[in-house]
Parts: structure tokens; sequence; C-alpha cells
């Protein structure tokens, strides 16, 4: 992580603060993201926002910009998904305090201590955004009939046995 910002942050404290901080995170320190792509080169650029919007809700605004290195299910190419996501995560003490934030805000439960991982928020938001099925946008769609071979056509039906059975 870049030296100017710290592991762990005191989200109430930041929030009082209106504190924000800029860093970069190598895609290797990422555990939960490594066994989602292909390998581990590269980084994400990340700036992390604390305030109160007008409803005096406290958030923390994530921006994250990452290529990831992903392998894609059309051609078993690897190839960089560009993400750029931007989050506002309502800070929650309480799972029953999540119905009160506005549409727009996803909830971020804040332990009873205050303090948040800044990797951890970083690599969930880019385990969320890996697709179920990577695609590369570069391939090529398979449009294309597979029809049945003529050796399957002439096999005897399996359940034709079973239309003598039925009763008229």
């Amino acid at each position: 992580m870049s030296a100017n910002t710290p592991e762990m942050l005191d989200a109430w404290r930041m929030v009082a603060a209106r504190r924000s901080f800029e860093g970069r995170l190598p895609l290797s320190s990422m555990k939960r993201l490594q066994g989602l792509l292909v390998d581990t080169e590269g980084e994400a650029r990340f700036a992390i926002e604390f305030d109160r919007d007008s409803l005096q809700v406290p958030y923390v605004e994530l921006r994250i910009d990452a290529a990831l290195p992903l392998v894609c299910q059309r051609s078993l190419e690897r190839f960089l998904l560009p993400v750029s996501i931007v989050q506002r995560l309502g800070l929650v003490n309480d799972e029953a305090d999540e119905a009160a934030l506005p549409p727009d805000y996803e909830a971020l439960l804040v332990p009873e201590d205050g303090m948040l991982h800044t990797a951890d928020i970083v690599e969930d938001e880019l385990v969320l955004a890996v697709p179920a099925l990577p695609l590369s946008p570069d391939s090529d769609a398979v449009d294309r009939d597979w029809p049945a071979q003529e050796e399957e056509l002439a096999k005897a039906n399996p359940f034709a046995a079973l239309a003598s059975l039925k009763k008229n």
C-alpha cells in the first residue's frame, strides 16, 4: 500500500475530520482476489473519502481504477478487464441501520472499535467487480448451430418401449 495511506483507519474520526486518502495497492497483496485472477501482475489505484451527506449520513466514497488479468471463457486467453469503480458506502454500526441508508448507498458495517482496514475495503469492491463469466471484449461471439449427427438421429429412442406400455 502507498506510504501516505494508513493500513487502519478510525472511521468515525475520519468522518469528523472529513479526511481523504489516495493510494496504490498491488494485486499480489489481495489474497481473496488472487483466486479469481489468472496472475497478480498490476496494481489498483484508489481514493477514499470520508464525509457526511446533506442528511448527515456518514459515508466513505471509494474510487478504484485497475486492470484485472482474467481468462476469457471463449478464447481461454489472458486479457485485462478495465475496472473503474465509484461506490458510496454508508457507515453503519448495526445491520438494522442499513434500511435507513439512502437508496444509492451500500452499507459498510463498522466494527465496534471503529477501525477499518483500507486494503480490505478496496479488495471487497474488486472481488465484486469480477464477472462470473469473464469474456474479453475482443473475442468473437460464437454464433453457430450444432446439428445432430446422422448417427444420433438413427439411434432408437430409449423411451420407444414405454410407448407400447401406454394404455389406449
